[in-house]
């Protein structure tokens, strides 16, 4: 049975390449599309710099972060945690990129998508709906999932959404093809079947006549 782990970080800013660390990470499991609550992964990691103007985003201030593990001091136990799930991710490429660049700087050439299968949501739902929004506020509102306790950003927090969405986002062929699918509680019932009206006239038969059927049987030798 397939191992899912939906995972989400907070950083300190979008570009590894400019020197930003993660600063928390949050993972909830998914196996036979059930939400497994007791199996999560949660850190928050010292990020050896200041968060700056990340914090209105995360609300993560540097006085919280003192003292916390740094990244190469949770690095086994987390890949330990994801090691052969499918890793289902809300733009995969930003969390990747800073989970990679993380192993990096401990001098690990191994990328995460080397031991994970991934799922991008945001492609899924760009796949299913091009041209609307395709953040989790946007998902939420759309599969009707509660993110009221969104009020920033929270790795942990996001990941448990973000698990919900995708079972709703992938749950069936209703959510691809008709905007409206939820809202016809009927729609599978036998009443909404159209059915053949049985009072029908009989449908007319008209056999060929022995002219007819002597042209067809000598057609082919005709020819």
């Amino acid at each position: 049975m397939e191992r899912l782990i939906v995972l989400d970080t907070e950083t300190t800013g979008i570009e590894p390449s400019e020197g930003h660390r993660i600063i928390e990470i949050g993972c909830t499991e998914i196996i036979g599309r059930q939400i497994i609550e007791n199996s999560e992964y949660h850190q928050y990691i010292q990020p050896e710099r200041l968060v700056g103007d990340s914090q209105r985003i995360h609300g993560i201030k540097d006085s919280f972060l003192k003292g916390k593990p740094k990244f190469e001091e949770i690095a086994e136990e987390f890949l330990e945690y994801i090691e052969g799930a499918t890793l289902v991710i809300h733009n995969a490429p930003f969390d990747l990129g800073f989970l990679n660049h993380e192993l990096q700087l401990m001098g690990v050439d191994q990328r995460i998508e080397d031991n994970c299968m991934i799922k991008d949501t945001l492609e899924i739902s760009k796949q299913q709906r091009p041209g609307t929004m395709h953040n989790l506020d946007a998902l939420c509102r759309r599969f009707e999932v509660d993110s009221s306790a969104r009020t920033v950003h929270g790795a942990l927090l996001d990941a448990q959404i973000l698990a919900q969405v995708y079972l709703a986002m992938t749950g069936g062929q209703s959510t691809l093809f008709n905007e409206n699918a939820g809202n016809n509680k009927q729609q599978n019932s036998e009443d909404s079947i159209i059915r053949v009206d049985s009072n029908r006239d009989k449908i007319k038969i008209i056999m060929a006549n022995k002219t007819e059927l002597e042209a067809h049987n000598t057609y082919f030798e005709k020819t």
